[in-house]
């Protein structure tokens, strides 16, 4: 019997999350295992909606205005994600951390406000494990230059993304065991193979 784990993949802008989530992807398919995928903002029909407004390109919330779409959006996906709850392995792309990186530590709102909604929504649900991709300066940006449409967030300045694979980073030493920082500037092929591995450590 394999377990059936929260998996988040966090990371900034180009970091290489959502390559990787598909190698993740199909291991699964290839060994038979159930799962559920969903991106944050999005998943579930009603959150992809708010997905689409927050990332407008004209769009221009406010910080908390920001918080509080990305936060409904996480809401319309709680019952998804409690119906399939350690019934299958659950894989995300973006979710707490990603809330508090950007929010908190990129755009300077309260933590405690950010944690008191968090854990009103989610309750007993947690993450098992998270793969933080980090990556430089050069590399994000040659890669969001590839992108045929860029949302609002692919277009702040470096620094803000900075502070928050910074805030990422930060949060990761908290409890190590339960992350692995994989260096997107590297070999793909070496991190495919360092996830895998990774994968199926937790899932025996």
């Amino acid at each position: 019997m394999y377990k059936k784990p929260i998996i988040v993949f966090e990371g900034i802008e180009g970091s290489g999350k959502t390559s990787h989530i598909k190698f993740v992807e199909n291991f699964l398919k290839k060994e038979k295992l159930k799962y559920l995928k969903i991106r944050e903002p999005g998943g579930s029909s009603n959150a992809e909606k708010i997905r689409n407004l927050i990332l407008k390109k004209n769009s221009s919330f406010n910080k908390t205005t920001d918080l509080l779409l990305y936060l409904s959006a996480r809401s319309e996906n709680i019952e998804l994600l409690k119906k399939n709850f350690q019934k299958k392995i659950i894989l995300i792309d973006r979710f707490i951390d990603s809330t508090i990186a950007y929010q908190h530590y990129g755009m300077g709102v309260n933590l405690n406000l950010i944690k008191t909604i968090n854990n009103f929504l989610l309750k007993d649900i947690k993450v098992d494990f998270t793969f933080l991709h980090t990556v430089d300066k050069k590399n994000m940006f040659s890669r969001l230059k590839e992108r045929k449409n860029l949302n609002r967030y692919d277009k702040f300045k470096f620094n803000f993304y900075n502070k928050v694979q910074n805030g990422f980073l930060k949060l990761s030493k908290k409890n190590k065991k339960k992350y692995l920082i994989v260096n997107s500037n590297l070999d793909i092929d070496f991190n495919k193979h360092q996830i895998i591995n990774q994968i199926k450590k937790i899932l025996r």
